[in-house]
């Protein structure tokens, strides 16, 4: 990023991080105010639907999604994320709706109607989605968080858990290989801490069936955290916070229906490059996770 060039975005915050991922919200404010990054929040945005809506009808996903997009164009900046499923709703629904302006314009008419009716913006397709780290490793750059680093996360090991939505939800990820991605790999090497691999690190969290399917959704997301230890990981870090409640909020749960106990803290994304920037953890909600982040904290300090 050169210093003159000031990046700005339309931030789409999501309902989880003000709620109940709380702390994603804080460390994202704290986080891009460090950075000197301009968040404009889309305070009138409603909720992607976290892929739900599409069951009931895709016109109703694709219409509420219209909307939330039509909210950034207004502002002429890119719709900016920090949640890899509102990542995967509302870009999948931006690259249809943009295919749609040449196949099937009749269908696009419709959605900006039904945005009319509601005396709402028109969808026009000028604008992109963007996950918070894409924003940091394509627009803010890697050379330049290193920088920035002031406490090095040397002998940190962290375990990447991306999410299927952030990979996988859109026909094209120019960011990144959907199947075999390095991003938040690279994020780790330039805060100096040493990226884990691991089998279950692009696979679904759990999350989606947790409702309906409990016991194999726990199974789900204990395998992803045995393999992560199993593999050295001091800690897990995920840039989604459904992938969060799953993995953090009902780590618990988890360990006593597997009858193991993992007690493996699990970050969100801004909350690990904040820390290597500086932040006190107080700061970034750090004393709110279900697994205590202690044993990463007391690791990073006496380096």
């Amino acid at each position: 990023m050169s210093s003159s060039v000031k990046l700005r975005y339309a931030y789409f915050p999501g309902c989880v991080a003000q709620g109940a991922c709380r702390e994603l919200y804080q460390s994202t404010q704290v986080l891009t105010e460090t950075l000197g990054i301009e968040l404009v929040e889309l305070k009138k945005a409603s909720c992607c639907g976290s892929g739900t809506f599409k069951e009931d009808s895709q016109l109703l996903e694709d219409t509420v999604n219209a909307r939330n997009l039509a909210l950034a164009e207004e502002l002429n900046l890119p719709l900016l994320t920090h949640c890899s499923t509102c990542q995967g709703v509302i870009g999948r629904v931006d690259e249809r709706l943009k295919d749609y302006q040449n196949s099937d314009p009749a269908y696009l008419e419709k959605v900006n109607q039904l945005l009319q009716k509601e005396s709402c913006t028109p969808y026009k397709g000028a604008t992109e989605v963007k996950h918070l780290l894409w924003a940091l490793v394509a627009d803010y750059g890697l050379a330049e968080i290193e920088r920035r680093v002031t406490r090095k996360l040397s002998g940190l090991k962290c375990a990447a858990f991306y999410g299927c939505y952030l990979l996988r939800a859109q026909h094209q990820l120019i960011y990144d290989d959907p199947h075999q991605p390095e991003s938040m790999e690279n994020v780790f090497r330039a805060l100096g801490a040493t990226p884990v691999y691991y089998r279950g690190r692009t696979q679904c969290c759990g999350w989606p069936i947790s409702s309906y399917a409990t016991n194999e959704s726990f199974q789900m997301a204990g395998n992803h955290i045995e393999e992560a230890i199993a593999a050295g990981a001091d800690c897990m870090v995920t840039p989604c916070p459904l992938c969060h409640l799953n993995l953090d909020s009902r780590q618990p749960e988890i360990s006593k229906f597997l009858g193991r106990s993992f007690n493996l803290p699990v970050l969100h994304l801004p909350q690990i490059i904040a820390i290597a920037l500086g932040i006190s953890p107080q700061a970034l909600g750090l004393d709110n996770h279900i697994v205590s982040t202690t044993p990463v904290l007391e690791k990073i300090m006496n380096n």
